[in-house]
């Protein structure tokens, strides 16, 4: 559970820290401002990724599904700043499969926590894993990190991608690459 209080102080300290006056009138709701931003983008805390996935369907027909560019915001564990990108997800089903919108959620839930891109790659694909125990699930991430284009080495436009593969796209490359395309194609 989100502790607001513990926040606006502590947004209080951090203006007062670099010299700023919080009774400014321009800071004066800064504070309740933020707690109430952190409750929001840390949201995911208070989420459990099993219970959007735990809706199945069942099917006869494996067939892969793909659910591309869905975008999501997160808070670099690092540094608290925000990065941000689209999340590609690819699963061949045994027998089940989930609504399509649980994936985008499942992305958000994790997306929504203090957070690295390679944690939240490979979180993504182990709750797909373990709740709908597919044959396989290839997850991709592509970010754009504030930490490293509005500070350190400032270059803006860069992107991380990270992979996370599990079952039978651990052993199969050409499957593996053959998703792979077409996960990244076009974004």
């Amino acid at each position: 559970m989100i502790d607001q209080e513990k926040i606006k102080e502590a947004a209080r300290l951090i203006i007062d820290a670099i010299g700023e006056d919080p009774e400014r009138e321009g800071l004066l709701a800064t504070p309740d401002r933020i707690g109430r931003m952190y409750e929001e983008i840390m949201a995911g805390y208070d989420q459990n990724p099993k219970d959007v996935l735990s809706t199945v369907f069942t099917v006869e027909e494996n067939n892969p599904v793909v659910e591309k560019d869905i975008t999501f915001y997160s808070m670099c564990e690092h540094h608290m700043l925000p990065f941000f990108g689209k999340a590609h997800i690819a699963y061949i089903p045994d027998g089940k499969v989930v609504g399509i919108s649980k994936l985008a959620r499942c992305v958000e839930i994790y997306a929504r926590r203090l957070q690295i891109q390679e944690h939240m790659t490979g979180q993504i694909a182990d709750a797909i894993m373990d709740v709908l125990a597919p044959k396989g699930v290839l997850v991709v991430l592509e970010a754009e990190h504030t930490c490293m284009t509005m500070r350190g080495v400032k270059k803006p436009g860069s992107k991380t991608v990270t992979v996370a593969s599990r079952g039978v796209f651990e052993n199969d490359d050409v499957l593996t690459d053959r998703f792979l395309n077409l996960l990244t194609k076009g974004s």
